[in-house]
């Protein structure tokens, strides 16, 4: 089978997300690198893009001129990663869907709900896919969780309990770092800090391995490094459509926490916890029973999280290999084999919805809100 060509906008040299997309797209000979604008400096996205193997005439100065060379050629990409800042996603993803480009957006999709809102009739209108970048949804204990879940086997979910918190923002006098400062300006990360950055993660986890959607929640946010406009922490209370209570930390001034990103799943017959740091293992605990740990690769496992193993048990398979099976997903759906776990620009948009709402309700001193987009209510 043909590899599907790639490109990407964004991630060039020094970024932080960058590797994990080039490592996770061709992971698996699904596809190939075969276009790029890496940086907002033309001359060193091009240098940098052919060190990558890409050949001379598709490493481009700036993602306009991606378009440009890319739309009319007749071994054009498949597929543009966008991984550049928060605000020029939009204007970016909205660009490719039109020109008939399938579209897989970093996290958040977009600044503002309205904006989400025309990706998502954009992406339906041109028929192309527009996926966002929710990769910890695809470890194979999640997706074995989510199936548990579907398969009846907690029974129904009462609580869940999750958070992404760390301390690696934690240090004030690193404030003009700029891999940290514009996660705190509003000019570049819009109305939220933390939780545009982690929080949503959290939250689309929950409603993953929950098979449900966030209907309404309660938010108290706070700037503990006076410096930053945005908040480095808080704090969500969320109720689901079906019921489910949720509760939520994120936080970046956990000074002592590396990752921190876990997820407790409470249902009436049992219970289930995963943790980013432990990703190859699940933990359920069935009513009156004892606590079992179900190991990624092992038998019995459900379609999906066999499906998305590589490897034999006991060999860790990490963050990268959790983007690849995003793409993984992506190539089967962009060959016409659509995968239910795949985030798409639903997800996005009910994501930057939740924001919005946990921004209003932090202002309001934790009134609930609504926290769906106007087209899902």
């Amino acid at each position: 089978m043909a590899k599907l060509k790639w490109g990407m906008i964004g991630g060039g040299e020094g970024s932080q997300i960058g590797p994990a997309h080039r490592l996770g797209a061709q992971a698996d000979g699904l596809f190939e690198f075969a276009a790029g604008a890496l940086d907002h400096r033309p001359e060193a996205g091009r240098a940098y893009a052919q060190r990558l193997g890409v050949p001379a005439d598709r490493a481009y100065g700036d993602w306009q001129e991606m378009l440009a060379g890319e739309k009319d050629r007749p071994d054009r990409i498949d597929l543009v990663t966008i991984a550049t800042p928060n605000a020029t996603h939009f204007e970016i993803a909205k660009a490719y869907l039109e020109a008939g480009f399938n579209v897989l957006c970093e996290k958040p999709m977009t600044m503002t709900v309205e904006e989400g809102e025309e990706i998502v009739r954009v992406a339906r209108a041109s028929g192309r896919i527009c996926a966002v970048n929710y990769c910890y949804s695809a470890y194979p204990m999640v997706r074995q969780a989510r199936a548990m879940v579907r398969a009846g086997e907690i029974g129904k979910v009462r609580l869940v309990v999750t958070n992404f918190s760390h301390g690696h923002h934690g240090d004030a006098t690193d404030a003009d770092n700029p891999r940290v400062r514009w996660r705190y300006d509003p000019a570049m990360a819009g109305v939220s800090g933390q939780f545009a950055d982690c929080g949503i993660h959290a939250l689309h986890m929950a409603s993953f391995i929950c098979d449900d959607k966030v209907a309404t929640l309660s938010a108290d946010m706070a700037s503990t490094i006076s410096s930053r406009q945005l908040e480095d922490d808080a704090m969500v209370n969320f109720r689901m459509e079906g019921g489910t209570v949720g509760r939520l930390w994120t936080s970046s001034v956990a000074i002592g926490r590396q990752h921190g990103f876990d997820i407790q799943v409470f249902g009436e017959t049992g219970g289930l916890r995963w943790a980013s740091e432990h990703p190859n293992q699940l933990i359920y605990t069935p009513v009156g029973g004892r606590t079992q740990i179900i190991e990624k690769g092992e038998g019995g496992l459900h379609d999906d999280a066999m499906r998305l193993s590589r490897v034999a048990i006991a060999h860790p398979e990490g963050f990268p290999l959790a983007v690849a099976n995003i793409y993984c997903d992506l190539a089967d759906a962009i060959r016409g084999e659509p995968r239910d776990g795949l985030p798409d620009a639903a997800d996005g948009v009910r994501s930057i919805a939740a924001v919005h709402a946990a921004v209003a309700s932090a202002r309001a001193e934790g009134a609930w809100q609504d926290a769906r987009p106007p087209m899902f209510r």
